[in-house]
């Protein structure tokens, strides 16, 4: 009998070997041929898979969006029992790629986001991505403020804007070495406070002092958080 292929799991495969050569090289240093070498299948098994070098990065780029994904349910599922405030700074957490395991993962993402800028299909894939984020921040955001109609809702909305646009610039800076994960942490600690305090009506206070106590992103205090 002929053998089967699976053929999702050589996806999968290829674009793993599509992260690690961008990683290393850049987008421009993914050919075929390299992704085929470094995933051991034949030139065939890639084209067989994929039509262009084009489709087999926008299946790459769904892949890695898919492993963030995994990891912020994963760790909404390890703590049930939360509020939409911090479910959303576990989410935000999550996509910032802040930590030192996933600084390979950052280095990738960008790279996309660079070719998104001159590749149409990359960047309506990323426009997907952000589209399915923004919606889900967007409701906890209302959520945690107990109010989704109207005024607030449009408000909920703005606020998912600056919050991705926030955790994309700290993931660029950290990684260019501009601020420590350390100093990332602090600013969006320091967001998500102001935040919920806007949410709840309050005036922030005007003199300099430590960060107001608030949902952290790690669900933590972010008055009692040690500093790194």
């Amino acid at each position: 009998m002929p053998r089967q292929v699976d053929h999702a799991g050589r996806r999968r495969l290829i674009a793993e070997a599509v992260c690690r050569l961008a990683d290393e090289r850049g987008l421009e240093g993914v050919t075929l041929r390299d992704v085929a070498a470094r995933a051991q299948v034949s030139m065939g098994a890639v084209q067989r898979c994929f039509r262009t070098k084009e489709e087999m990065l926008v299946f790459a780029l769904g892949y890695i969006g898919e492993q963030v994904m995994e990891r912020v349910q994963a760790r909404l599922v390890r703590s049930p029992a939360q509020s939409a405030a911090t479910a959303l700074g576990h989410a935000v957490t999550e996509i910032s790629l802040l930590r030192e395991e996933h600084r390979a993962e950052a280095r990738v993402w960008l790279a996309f986001v660079a070719q998104a800028a001159v590749s149409e299909v990359l960047a309506g894939t990323l426009k997907a991505n952000y589209a399915t984020l923004h919606e889900a921040f967007t409701r906890l955001i209302a959520e945690a403020g107990e109010d989704a109609d109207g005024a607030g809702r449009r408000g909920a909305e703005r606020e998912a804007r600056t919050l991705l646009a926030l955790a994309d610039g700290l993931t660029t800076h950290v990684l260019i070495g501009h601020l420590t994960p350390e100093e990332a942490y602090d600013v969006l600690h320091a967001h998500l406070a102001g935040l919920w305090e806007r949410s709840a009506g309050s005036t922030p206070r005007a003199e300099a002092g430590p960060p107001p106590a608030g949902p952290a992103p790690d669900g933590t205090s972010t008055r009692g958080r040690a500093r790194g």
